[in-house]
């Protein structure tokens, strides 16, 4: 892998892991146009990271927050400003996690061996252009969060494990489907990818163990932590101002373009 690839291959994976485009339909897509095939598992774990902390430094004050809520309870109980709202999100997200995790370890092998369907891609990048196309005309609601709003946005991020599917723009439109106002089904969303990323690390970091052994240069790893890191932190910045725009709709039109281009360039193979 040369320098080139690695700042490449950052760029894609910071910003599509938080833009509603799939950020693993990219990179599958991206390793077979450009031949990319050679990252391995260290620089993936890596660049896993390199997101997660841009998320954790986005929402560095809701993370607190959230950390401290069990112990200020423990405590204090409610009396506290602000504990009873962090404590319920922190079930919220332990609730909206479940899906993917019982999906993402169950049916392991079949799931990777999806990310070698290119013809699957294509079809789950147009089924997400759809999903971010219906949200331009879903009603604008105001409701709070539930157990079972979030348990259903965890479903959501369940299917989002197929490649091609993306993440953050199928938990944020089911969010809004259920009433939640966008920024907070947007919040929701951030938030509730740091554990799928971090789950998503673990399991590639036991990966690695077991490999036993990687050539990518740790210099070549950290360049592409540090490029993911300040494409994903500047992709939620803008995300968070288009959802606040009610424009998602245009991340739609870029999907299907990538659809178009993908299936002519497969067909041709």
């Amino acid at each position: 892998m040369d320098i080139l690839k690695v700042i490449i291959l950052g760029i894609v994976q910071g910003l599509t892991e938080f833009l509603p485009v799939s950020s693993s339909g990219h990179l599958v897509l991206a390793a077979e146009l450009l031949n990319f095939h050679e990252e391995g598992v260290a620089f993936e774990v890596f660049v896993h990271l390199g997101t997660l902390l841009s998320v954790l430094i986005v929402f560095r004050k809701d993370v607190q927050k959230m950390i401290l809520a069990p112990f200020e309870f423990i405590s204090t109980g409610f009396k506290k400003e602000g504990t009873k709202e962090y404590l319920f999100w922190d079930l919220y997200i332990l609730v909206g996690t479940i899906p993917a995790a019982v999906i993402g370890l169950s049916f392991k092998s079949r799931i990777e061996a999806a990310f070698s369907n290119i013809a699957l891609v294509i079809m789950m990048l147009a089924v997400t252009g759809t999903i971010l196309l219906i949200s331009r005309y879903m009603p604008e609601k105001d409701q709070k969060m539930t157990a079972v709003k979030s348990l259903l946005i965890g479903i959501s991020q369940a299917f989002a494990i197929l490649p091609g599917i993306s993440r953050s723009g199928s938990t944020i439109v089911t969010g809004i489907l259920l009433g939640i106002d966008k920024e907070q089904a947007a919040r929701f969303s951030f938030l509730l990818a740091i554990p799928a990323i971090l789950g998503a690390s673990v399991i590639k970091i036991k990966d690695l163990i077991e490999i036993d052994s990687y050539t990518t240069p740790i210099s070549y790893l950290v360049i592409g932590a540090i490029v993911s890191f300040i494409a994903g932190y500047f992709a939620i910045i803008w995300l968070l101002d288009i959802v606040r725009k009610g424009r998602l709709e245009w991340f739609a039109i870029y999907c299907y373009l990538i659809v178009i281009i993908s299936s002519v360039w497969y067909i041709s193979l």
